[in-house]
């Protein structure tokens, strides 16, 4: 029963689910982690996957295919080469400021882009960094490690994989580089909390 119970969570789910979330729901002493590795067996060699992602789990197509939704997903996520590039940074070298992410490429960005970056999910604001004129700090989200299938942003792909994947076209920003990424919502030692006013300020933008 309690086998049926994970499965049938596990599919209504649109959200990764984690260990927690699913015992809470199974009767008491469920081993949770077995359960879920008889699962992934299970589905190992049919068309959906049980995958961990963002730390969690969650049915996915299988990878070879995934090819069946290319086009849908390409078409909710189409992204300017800025966006794609200011994503990639902000992936590898967060927390940053827009002006780091400026340094970084070797360009300006507008406004739109860190907007529409927002509007899909993939980064958020973190902070304030401790530097005159305290400059908002980005990083990524979950749906982000949702969105691409990774359990923690340490999986991020080296350059190569970023510029096969799309992240990257061929005309690398002066001075990229990609560090060993780091995530946790814990600010860092140069960051203070976001001012009361800046997550209102951002909910407003993402509905303007």
């Amino acid at each position: 029963m309690a086998l049926r119970m994970l499965e049938a969570m596990l599919f209504a789910s649109d959200e990764p689910l984690g260990k927690a979330e699913l015992a809470a729901r199974l009767p008491e002493g469920s081993d949770v982690e077995g359960l879920l590795r008889e699962i992934e067996h299970a589905y190992s060699g049919r068309g959906v996957n049980l995958v961990k992602v963002a730390g969690k789990y969650m049915f996915r197509t299988a990878s070879d295919l995934a090819f069946l939704l290319q086009r849908d997903a390409h078409d909710q996520k189409k992204l300017s080469r800025a966006a794609l590039e200011t994503l990639a940074i902000i992936a590898y070298h967060q927390p940053v400021t827009r002006a780091e992410i400026e340094e970084i490429r070797g360009v300006s960005i507008s406004k739109g882009t860190i907007d529409v970056l927002m509007e899909a999910g993939w980064i958020r604001m973190r902070g304030r960094r401790r530097t005159p004129g305290r400059p908002v700090t980005y990083g990524s989200t979950e749906t982000f490690l949702v969105h691409f299938g990774l359990e923690a942003i340490g999986d991020l792909p080296g350059l190569d994989e970023l510029k096969g994947a799309g992240l990257l076209d061929g005309r690398i920003p002066p001075g990229f580089s990609v560090p060993e990424p780091r995530d946790g919502d814990a600010l860092t030692d140069d960051e203070d909390p976001l001012d009361p006013g800046d997550l209102l300020a951002a909910g407003l933008s993402e509905h303007d």
